[in-house]
């Protein structure tokens, strides 16, 4: 018997690692796995079956089943769209791009607020969960049974027994402390609630490595919510360890709430297969011309949608780039476009968090820091708490506030969702927050790594090894 179980093992890794070779995005990659494959048969085939595959399986057959209800969907869409769009020609030189690979445009007639910190972030959401006639859309990566959780489990319940029409949806890996009880209470109240389900399909039982990491909230289809915070009540500095939390939203009125709302019911229809009748009539935000997007980006995409973004933003840049990122792993074109923007004299300045919630990926950002040294950046480490904020401002027009991390996770493996606003008022408000927080912030001094222990020295090395499943 237990020669049969090992002949199993070693054919199942050599069909393993020939479909490594076959489909795994860099070629570092690909000889990792099939080595070890074909070596360690018994760790590395289970181990390649959660975390070797990079793409994610099931929603072109999901929509194919519904292709024509689907469709016209997104042509009643479009049409509503249309007197909204920015044309292409008007836009910056990464847009044009950007609109070619997520088949999203620029909006106007938007009004974008900057809601700094998770007071403000849940006195906007709940504000407008209360004012719903119609609907409500509300998904996050993390919901928890904690206080902040039970005050948003309360407005929910309200106005689903109001006759509010209301849809939750929460990750199964980041909601995984989620109770039972409190959602069969929202239940019970009418409420529809789900998980992603990311194993649905037989073929796709091993998806487990996948997450949606989203954060988004849509209110009758004219305001919406975006950007860092999760329910829970660390979000608000109640967690003794991480407090005070430093986090960033934004509240979208006009169009731009309208394709916010289209991630979310993909989301729930990959979810639930089930498509809920809402509003597709865009409505201007009153007295406001920002322009704005919304960039979802996933694993199940051809392209590398955010990396893509990233870097052509990166690259366009002429006076400043300033980031926020509490994971700070970016892949080799980001790495590039950074050092191009810094030798072509362009102000660059990285914020990240200075008291890590995960010790590996905290670690593995001393690697890319160390590599990015002499070139003029500055790097900042965030000392009051922990720094959670997914934000980056280019130039004096160009902002992004979403779930994005610069990180591979991020870039390949999760389902991202980002608000980008080209305005020069929105901007200036951004840049009022970043100084702030420089402020509150401590100079990392790359050089300076070389004197640190040979210990930490070896686990940011191993860190970095293992950050791409991190």
């Amino acid at each position: 018997m237990y020669a049969s179980i090992a002949t199993a093992f070693y054919i199942a890794g050599i069909l393993c690692a020939i479909e490594a070779v076959m489909n795994t995005r860099t070629a570092q990659g690909a000889t990792a796995w099939s080595v070890s494959l074909v070596s360690f048969p018994f760790v590395a085939v289970p181990a390649y079956l959660v975390f070797g595959r990079n793409k994610f399986e099931g929603m072109q057959e999901t929509y194919a089943a519904r292709k024509d209800e689907i469709d016209g969907l997104l042509e009643k869409y479009e049409t509503e769209m249309s007197p909204w769009r920015v044309a292409i020609g008007t836009g910056e030189p990464w847009y044009r791009a950007l609109q070619s690979i997520s088949g999203l445009w620029q909006t106007r007639a938007n009004r974008v607020d900057l809601l700094v910190n998770g007071e403000r972030t849940f006195d906007s959401i709940l504000e407008g969960i209360a004012g719903a006639r119609e609907y409500i859309l509300f998904q996050f990566y993390m919901i928890h049974d904690d206080e902040l959780g039970r005050r948003v489990q309360s407005a929910l319940i309200e106005r689903a027994r109001a006759g509010v029409r209301v849809l939750v949806l929460y990750d199964e890996v980041g909601s995984k402390g989620l109770t039972a009880a409190y959602l069969e209470e929202l239940r019970q109240a009418g409420v529809q609630v789900s998980s992603f389900k990311p194993t649905q399909g037989w073929r796709n039982r091993f998806q487990i490595n996948f997450r949606n990491h989203r954060k988004m909230v849509v209110v009758d289809g004219r305001v919406g919510w975006v950007g860092g915070h999760n329910v829970g009540d660390e979000y608000l500095g109640k967690d003794p360890e991480f407090s005070p939390w430093r986090d960033t939203h934004v509240r979208i009125e006009g169009p731009a709430a309208q394709q916010l709302q289209r991630v979310i019911l993909w989301d729930w229809y990959w979810a639930t297969r089930q498509i809920p009748e809402v509003s597709w009539q865009p409505v201007p935000a009153p007295e406001s011309d920002t322009r704005a997007m919304i960039l979802a980006t996933g694993p199940n995409e051809r392209l590398e949608t955010a990396s893509l973004f990233f870097v052509s933003a990166l690259s366009g840049a002429q006076q400043r780039i300033w980031i926020t990122a509490p994971y700070f792993v970016p892949d080799d074109a980001v790495m590039k476009a950074l050092q191009l923007a810094a030798l072509r004299g362009v102000d660059v300045r990285i914020l990240t968090t200075g008291k890590g919630d995960s010790l590996p990926v905290y670690l593995a950002a001393f690697d890319y820091i160390y590599r990015l040294r002499g070139l003029g950046i500055r790097f900042y480490a965030y000392r009051p708490g922990f720094l959670h904020q997914k934000v980056v401002l280019v130039d004096d027009r160009i902002s992004a506030v979403g779930t994005h991390n610069f990180d591979n996770r991020s870039f390949r493996l999760n389902f991202e969702v980002t608000a980008i606003v080209v305005d020069e008022g929105f901007a200036g408000k951004m840049e009022t927050m970043f100084v702030q927080d420089f402020e509150h912030a401590e100079l990392i001094d790359p050089e300076a790594l070389d004197q640190k222990p040979f210990w930490w020295r070896l686990g940011v090395q191993v860190s970095r090894l293992a950050s791409p499943v991190l």
